[in-house]
């Protein structure tokens, strides 16, 4: 299945080294649409065998959605080095993944994320899950890597979109009024748009 040219589908990922979620969904026709998520789970062994089979399954999400776009979160620097590094190698398989398969990739930080999808920037997992289904108008919550993967692509949703019509109306860049997530995010997507950001 492919997109259609007035569609953008996107593929949010949430890297871990133990579950890598996924999510791909569609925006078209103002509104969202889920097309498929799930969580990779990957084997315990050397680390250079488990960033492979990251990427080698990732690889393969990507060719059977055939999304336009790809989106990774920022990695969050916490206390513990050691779990910081291994994130970011996670992450690095996934940001191959997506470059290989010849897509554009964008990155937001995790308060970004929930920012664009909840609202509040310091949501916690089990809001967001509520929210992801709440937006895609899924039958259940995703599990929590999923939730996380398919907020990444709500996210740059909203910012593609509130983007888009900025720029198409050949208008000055205002955020959209009101509040919510949003708003909020028009608001930010256009800041950074004025700054050169992609």
């Amino acid at each position: 299945m492919t997109a259609s040219a007035a569609t953008l589908r996107i593929i949010g990922i949430d890297p871990g080294l133990n579950r890598t979620g996924f999510g791909v969904i569609e925006v078209g026709a103002g509104r969202l649409r889920s097309v498929t998520a799930g969580v990779i789970r990957i084997p315990p062994g050397p680390l250079a065998l488990r960033l492979g089979h990251i990427l080698a399954e990732l690889g393969a999400v990507i060719r059977d959605t055939r999304p336009t776009d790809a989106v990774v979160e920022k990695v969050f620097v916490n206390v513990n080095a050691q779990s910081t590094l291994l994130l970011g190698q996670a992450r690095g398989a996934a940001l191959c993944a997506a470059v290989s398969a010849g897509l554009p990739v964008h990155e937001y930080t995790a308060l970004q994320v929930k920012q664009a999808v909840v609202g509040y920037g310091k949501a916690d997992k089990i809001q967001v899950q509520k929210m992801v289904q709440r937006l895609l108008l899924l039958a259940r919550a995703p599990s929590a890597d999923a939730a996380d993967a398919l907020a990444c692509s709500i996210c740059h949703a909203h910012s593609a979109v509130a983007l888009r019509r900025a720029l198409v109306a050949g208008s000055p860049a205002r955020p959209a009024r009101g509040r919510g997530s949003r708003a909020a995010w028009s608001e930010f997507a256009l800041r950074n748009h004025a700054k050169g950001m992609p």
